[in-house]
Formats: C-alpha cells, structure tokens, sequence
C-alpha cells in the first residue's frame, strides 16, 4: 500500500460533473430503477466489469413493493486487508419529484420552484460513484471494498432492513453516507415504532339523528388532547428519559351529512430507550382505548378501536473505540478536518445494518436543507464528502 502521506485526491469537476448526473435522473421511493441503472452506467463506463454488479430483491420483501431491488457492487481487494462497506440510499422524497439540478455559486440547487434537489442522498451516492473512479483512474491499491446503493431508505430503512447481508462479503468496517457535512460523524440513531389505530364509531345521519351516531374523529381528538394533556405527544420527557412522538396522517369519513364511522390513524414514536418507546405506544392505544369508552350514543353505544405497532428500527450506539468510529477518524484527520461525533434523532440504514450485525459510522457529502425545497448541496463539503468515501474505501 502507497504512503500514508500520499494526498487523497480526486477530479473535482468529474466528480461535480458525477453527482449532476445523479440529481437529474428522478428516483422517489419505489421508484429507484431509473438511479440504479444510471449508477451502474457511469460505473461501467469508467471500468467497473459487469460481474460486480448485483441487484438483490429487496423490494419484492418490502410492504411497499418497487420496481428494483438493492445494488451491490464488489471489487476485490489489490493488497490484504479486512473488507470496507460503503453505503448510501438510491431513493429521494416526493418534493425532489421534478427536481432541475443547476450550478449556482458553490452549491447545486432546483432551477424548479417548490422542489428540493435531491442531494439527500444522491451526494452519498456521488461519492461512492467518485471513490470507485478515482480508484480505477488512479490505479489505488486498496483492500476488498463492496460499494451498497439501498432503495426505500426514506420510507422506514426498508433496502437496508430486507438486504441480503451474505452478498455483502462480511465487512469488518462499515461506512454510511448521508447527511451533511462530512466531518459529522453520527455513530448512533434512535429507535422507532410505527403506530397504526383504527377507530370505528357509528354512523348516524348527521342532521336527523346525530345523536344516534359516535363520531370517530370525535373519538380520535379526545384521544390526541389526551395524549398532549399527559405529555405523550411531540418532545416526550419522563423521569429524565428523551423520547418523541407524532401523528403523521388521518384519514376518514366520506361524506358532511353522516356521523363518521371509520377513521385510520398512523403515527411513529422514537426514543433511544426500548422501554421509553413502549411506554409511548402503550399511552396512545390506552387513550384512544380510553375515548372510545368516554363517548356514548343516545342509545348507550359505544365505537371502538383497534391498534397496531410495528417495529420501524431499533436504536443502535456504536462505541468511540468502534474500529469503523476510528477510521472514519483517521481518515478526517488526514484531511485536516475536525470530527464531530453525535447521536441521530432520525433513523439511518445503519439502523438495520446494526441488526445484521454490521456497525456503520455515518458521514455526510453535503446536503442542506433535506426534505424542503430549499435543499441544496454545497459543493465544497460534498468534495469533502467524496474525499473522506475514497480513504475510507482504500484506507490510505
């Protein structure tokens, strides 16, 4: 292997020239085939044989169905040395759908109005692309190095959670992109459930006998006010212990003129701590439970509720002296940037790759303002960001 001294560089405009390719081709959630193959297109075209790559079949697995499966690419290591993954999400939010990538100053942004760029995560998609030319234009030395572009990351961690964990060739360190600036290390995440409940009350007509009916978002508010009043909605603090939680969608009724008597709820609860998550899940069903009891017809009847959680993801922390924690260290290090360590409030693929066993570090390529339309990816940490993906992938 060359000289720990060697500068890690790389082509700045290929690699700007890369990650525009990627932002111009759409991929939501479901949809990532059109991104895959466009990965896998600028990868061939710069020397990646066929046989590397490989599609598993994620998204027949998933709840949500999709159009492709997870994407795998594994080059076999020049010099010997314990196997790297590298891994960022192929999918983006609905507000990136018709996304017009444009160079504007030292950041990309949406020519577009009201739509994000896509940066989260195409810039972690960039620099494993940039990390893998440089090293084929460069003929780097560099261990066995596997190269992961997950689907539905954006939509419960769903590539991740169904990937095929034996195609990935048993890494010893793991590497996570997405996120914002590079020198953000993020080496633990937080925990989720999601939360379904339907409630059913009785339908009446709503100008001759509402009295006769019980109304289910009746039922539904008095359970939220319930659950606000004690505490168990939005920042959730007990006995010292963080914790969150949320209503996401409710959806019912079909008409003005009749007592509603369906009603579907979804929401999601967070927390680092398991028991703090079931604590959370266990008051929503009680004070939905609750309402339904505490509201009666005229007649004495009562609507009901049914409830559901699933596990979205588990929490994980990964130690400082984690062996990927400190090479993710060096590496900053070697390009002169400052590591910051934290914990994530929101869910990372790492989440599930914890669950197979595999701890990843997470590190940004640039992207600010995920999820809004003023999301935009800024040039100079992106660089960084594909810096920081190509001495993690050599270890030089």
């Amino acid at each position: 292997m060359k000289k720990k001294s060697q500068p890690l560089t790389i082509d700045k405009e290929r690699a700007i020239g890369t990650v525009m390719e990627l932002l111009s081709v759409p991929g939501v959630s479901c949809e990532e085939r059109d991104i895959a193959r466009k990965i896998v297109q600028i990868l061939t075209r710069h020397g990646v044989p066929r046989n590397a790559i490989r599609f598993d079949d994620a998204h027949r697995k998933s709840p949500h169905g999709g159009n492709v499966g997870n994407l795998t690419i594994k080059l076999p290591g020049t010099v010997r040395g314990p196997r790297r993954l590298l891994l960022a999400h192929m999918d983006t939010v609905p507000t990136c759908r018709n996304a017009k990538p444009v160079r504007r100053g030292r950041a990309i942004v949406s020519a577009r109005k009201g739509t994000g760029t896509g940066a989260d995560d195409r810039s972690g998609c960039g620099a494993l692309v940039v990390a893998a030319i440089e090293i084929l234009a460069q003929k780097l030395p560099h261990p066995p190095v596997t190269l992961l572009f997950t689907i539905q990351e954006e939509i419960g961690l769903v590539g991740a959670r169904y990937v095929d964990a034996q195609r990935l060739g048993s890494p010893k360190l793991a590497f996570n992109f997405d996120g914002g600036p590079p020198n953000c290390v993020e080496i633990g995440a937080t925990g989720g459930y999601y939360l379904e409940i339907d409630v059913k009350g009785i339908p009446s007509h709503a100008g001759g006998r509402p009295e006769r009916g019980v109304s289910a978002a009746m039922i539904a508010a008095a359970a939220m006010a319930d659950l606000e009043k004690n505490g168990w909605f939005g920042l959730v603090m007990k006995h010292g212990v963080r914790g969150t939680s949320n209503i996401g969608t409710v959806h019912g009724g079909e008409a003005t003129n009749v007592v509603m008597d369906h009603l579907h709820v979804t929401g999601e609860c967070r927390s680092f701590s398991r028991s703090l998550r079931q604590r959370i899940a266990t008051a929503y069903r009680k004070a939905f439970e609750r309402a339904a009891r505490k509201l009666l017809s005229s007649e004495g009847k009562r609507g009901s509720t049914q409830f559901k959680r699933t596990k979205k993801y588990e929490a994980f922390k990964l130690p400082r002296s984690s062996p990927s924690v400190n090479e993710v260290i060096r590496v900053l290090h070697r390009l002169h940037m400052k590591p910051t360590l934290e914990y994530s409030n929101g869910g990372l693929d790492a989440n599930w790759l914890a669950e197979h066993g595999i701890y990843a570090a997470t590190v940004g390529a640039g992207t600010l303002g995920a999820h809004t339309v003023k999301e935009k990816l800024v040039l100079s940490q992106y660089i960084g960001g594909c810096k920081v993906a190509l001495g993690l992938a050599t270890g030089l």
